[in-house]
């Protein structure tokens, strides 16, 4: 999952429910490391915007710290990135979150990774890539 899912598991956003029933539904939840930072920021932001007041934001930054732990923090191929910014003309962290499961599926797992974003043209991106994209309901 990248950063705009995960942020709404925190958030109460468009598409909180759908992703919280993913990530039930789910056997891990597995996301770049550049996400702890990139929600942090999210989370920060709309606390400096006025939009959290402090005791929420301190609620969910702490509950976000502690969960990271139970979170797969995926690397990612630098290159790889690279080649899919040049190739769909992703944003530079998008499509580091997409190499990042590009590495998690090429591995020796179990199960086949889905795709969660909320960035359409990442979402087309994974999907050309070969992942099964979940999408809001």
């Amino acid at each position: 999952m990248d950063t705009s899912s995960l942020v709404k598991l925190y958030v109460e956003e468009i598409g909180s429910v759908q992703v919280r029933a993913w990530v039930e539904d789910a056997q891990a939840v597995a996301t770049c490391r550049i996400a702890y930072p990139e929600t942090l920021s999210a989370m920060t932001r709309r606390w400096r915007n006025g939009d959290l007041a402090q005791s929420t934001y301190d609620l969910l930054r702490n509950s976000f710290t502690q969960d990271w732990r139970h979170y797969v923090a995926l690397d990612f191929d630098e290159l790889e990135a690279g080649r899919l910014v040049t190739v769909y003309g992703l944003r530079g962290f998008d499509a580091v979150h997409l190499a990042s499961a590009k590495l998690l599926a090429s591995g020796q797992h179990a199960v086949v990774p889905a795709f969660s974003s909320f960035d359409r043209r990442l979402n087309d991106a994974a999907a050309a890539e070969g992942f099964v994209v979940l999408t809001e309901l």
